[in-house]
């Protein structure tokens, strides 16, 4: 597993994330758990402070007549308080699910009446007005818990305010710990510990069954790979909806009493990472490209030729660093002394304004992360681990790791995970991370799990000679041209996207003659781009129209088509007025395209551009 694969604490075996929380407080109850943000700056909750609140919230779930298996849904930005009710549901022997907070009331009525959901815990105005056209719908649901009290109905007593129920729960709690504490007790490794519902890129959402035993081995896996320091810093800012931040945010910090900072809101993302400067960073791939993106425009901006200069040695000095540690590699003369001399003038301090100046673990999941874009952050001596994985499989089942790794790939199989490929290059799975299946959906359970117990992800996939995954795409995204080509179209659109006036790109040319794209501005970097540049606004849609950005944007259709077969390149393309975004919903929450709803969305444009 690498050289790190020692520091694993505990079997997972026989355990549950009760248990394995009771030990954390037990050993490591003083130290710091989590942070929020306030106006008077930063609270934090101890290890032990966590437990006694998760009990609290599970004796509240308790003496609101939640029973063992009972849902409870939660929509929160992620907070302590978030964290507090998923625990004492799970305490009080519920099972908590997530809901992505970009819902809409009709996708709310459908995954909380899926999984009838009895209680539901909602931050405040927003997630309020989403819900309450959903309500009539859900005769399950009896309670709904809403932090922020101002914004209570009155006189409903189907909702109550986070403060009473925390008293309620305190109350009753003081009346029979023991019964509470028998609770969790009671749960077993094979017991649903969550229930999260895939974001889904085409159709409703399926809900996953994720067991107690499987986020505790998969926490264990990533364990072994990890080369965090004892006792972390890391920071919440992915919706607990994601397996990604559940497993790296809450199951993982848990086994190993690491400090999450949260940050609600990722436009603060810098800001919070300034602060809390973690030692270990997960981005989805739109993150580290939003990152590349604002860099790169402040470095096109300087007009400083020597400064300029110096930066792009210093970055091409990280670079030959990190490729000559690639697995099979060796690092050429001199490699180590350039990159100390260049990390130590100008690196490092790059780093230190962003945040990252401490982060010894990068990484990426979600969708395979562009290689140019790990190339870039390689230059400023940053080795962003790639790794793959799903909600099905809770989380990542290939990494790649500090003393194995190779840029473009998403590593290797971690140790006791089956993974092959089928005839047509699908990725299929089998471990003990891998789902029982999906709640009320037999009939998907049987087309995600053969009878092997493989788990057939949907996504083709390339092994190499060392082991080594490359993820080609997903498999009914695959386009077949009219002339029989097979192309991958996140290939050609991650190609337009390293350029930093890109923000999403679409390509499309399934039973068509040729290929074209559909390309949308970054919204940051588009106006500091334009005002750079002499563009005398910073309007989207006026910038869009702008005979100097469409310059630029043809000039980085011509880059990327000097990358592709002849047979993928762009032929005709339109640059779009608006960004694409999960409220938009072009993107799921997790940043993915929706390809269907922007095929339906904008059909007309994809059409034009075939005609003529």
């Amino acid at each position: 597993m690498g050289q790190a694969a020692t520091k694993v604490r505990r079997s997972p075996e026989g355990r549950t994330i009760v248990s394995a929380l009771a030990d954390t407080a037990a050993e490591h109850g003083g130290l710091p758990a989590y942070s929020d943000k306030g106006p008077d700056g930063w609270t934090t909750l101890t290890w032990s402070d966590l437990r006694a609140r998760a009990l609290e919230a599970a004796a509240g779930f308790a003496a609101l007549g939640l029973e063992r298996g009972d849902v409870v849904a939660l929509m929160m930005p992620n907070r302590s308080e978030h964290v507090i009710a998923d625990l004492g549901a799970v305490h009080a022997g519920a099972v908590p699910t997530t809901v992505y907070a970009t819902l809409a009331p009709d996708q709310i009525a459908f995954v909380a009446g899926d999984c009838a959901a009895r209680v539901a815990v909602l931050a405040g105005r927003e997630q309020l007005d989403r819900w309450l056209p959903a309500l009539d719908e859900l005769p399950a649901l009896g309670k709904v818990i809403v932090l922020d009290a101002a914004v209570v109905p009155a006189g409903d007593d189907r909702f109550v305010s986070w403060a009473d129920f925390a008293e309620l729960g305190r109350a009753r709690l003081a009346e029979d710990a023991a019964a509470i504490e028998a609770r969790g007790a009671a749960l077993e490794p094979g017991d649903t510990v969550t229930l999260l519902y895939t974001s889904g890129t085409t159709g409703n959402p399926k809900g996953v069954r994720i067991t107690h035993a499987m986020v505790l081995h998969e926490s264990a896996l990533v364990e072994g790979a990890s080369v965090l320091p004892e006792h972390s810093v890391g920071i919440s800012y992915l919706p607990f909806a994601h397996i990604a931040d559940r497993v790296l945010s809450y199951y993982l910090p848990l086994t190993r009493a690491a400090h999450i900072y949260f940050c609600p809101d990722p436009a603060q993302l810098t800001a919070v990472l300034r602060e809390a400067r973690p030692h270990g960073f997960f981005g989805v791939p739109r993150v580290w490209e939003k990152i590349m993106a604002g860099i790169q425009a402040v470095l096109a901006a300087e007009t400083d030729q020597a400064k300029k200069d110096a930066v792009r040695g210093a970055l091409d000095a990280g670079r030959a660093h990190v490729t000559g540690q690639e697995y099979g590699n060796t690092p050429a003369p001199g490699a180590a002394e350039a990159f100390a001399a260049a990390d130590a003038a100008v690196l490092a301090p790059m780093r230190a304004l962003l945040g990252l100046d401490r982060v010894v673990q990068a990484s990426s999941a979600a969708a395979p992360l562009p290689e140019e874009v790990a190339r870039f952050f390689a230059g400023l001596g940053l080795k962003i681990f790639d790794a793959y994985g799903m909600t099905e499989t809770t989380g990542a089942i290939t990494a790649n790791l500090d003393d194995a790794f190779k840029l473009g790939t998403v590593g290797r199989a971690f140790p006791g995970v089956d993974l092959r490929l089928a005839e047509d290059g699908e990725i299929l799975v089998r471990g003990a991370t891998c789902t029982p299946g999906y709640l009320n959906r037999p009939a998907a359970t049987a087309d995600l799990i053969d009878e092997d117990g493989w788990v057939h992800t949907g996504d083709i996939g390339v092994l190499d000679e060392d082991g080594f995954l490359r993820v080609v795409d997903r498999k009914k995204e695959i386009i077949i041209t009219a002339g029989g080509e097979n192309i991958a179209p996140s290939m050609i659109e991650n190609h337009l996207k390293e350029h930093p006036l890109v923000g999403q790109a679409l390509a499309f040319g399934d039973r068509r003659p040729y290929v074209v794209a559909l390309i949308t501005l970054d919204g940051e970097v588009a106006p500091v781009w334009a005002a750079a540049h002499g563009v005398d606004t910073t309007d989207l849609a006026a910038l869009a129209e702008h005979p100097v950005v469409l310059a630029e944007v043809a000039q980085a259709v011509a880059d990327a088509n000097e990358r592709l077969a002849r047979v993928q390149q762009v032929k005709r393309w339109r640059l779009l007025p608006a960004e694409w975004t999960a409220e938009s919903e072009e993107l799921t929450p997790t940043l993915k395209l929706k390809r269907r709803v922007v095929h339906a969305k904008y059909q007309d444009s994809i059409d034009g551009l075939y005609e003529g």
